[in-house]
């Protein structure tokens, strides 16, 4: 199969989390002084792709963060 040609899962392994990565998306986006708000249909076409990636790297930081202090706080 040649690359890119494979059939994407689409599948969510926890579906209430999109909740939550949608909400820390936009609070992300508040803190950066982007002018996106929730309920605005994901449209960021306005936005630089720049200033969309800063978010998604944002996103990243953070929930790294809240996984090495969760197993963290499980090894004590």
């Amino acid at each position: 199969m040649a690359l890119g040609s494979g059939r994407r899962n689409k599948d969510q392994l926890v579906p209430q989390a999109h909740k939550a990565l949608d909400d820390m998306k936009y609070e992300i986006a508040a803190e950066m002084g982007l002018p996106v708000y929730q309920g605005s249909e994901d449209y960021w076409g306005h936005i630089t792709t720049r200033d969309a990636g800063a978010v998604g790297g944002h996103m990243v930081r953070k929930l790294v963060a809240f996984s090495q202090a969760a197993l963290i706080s499980g090894k004590q």
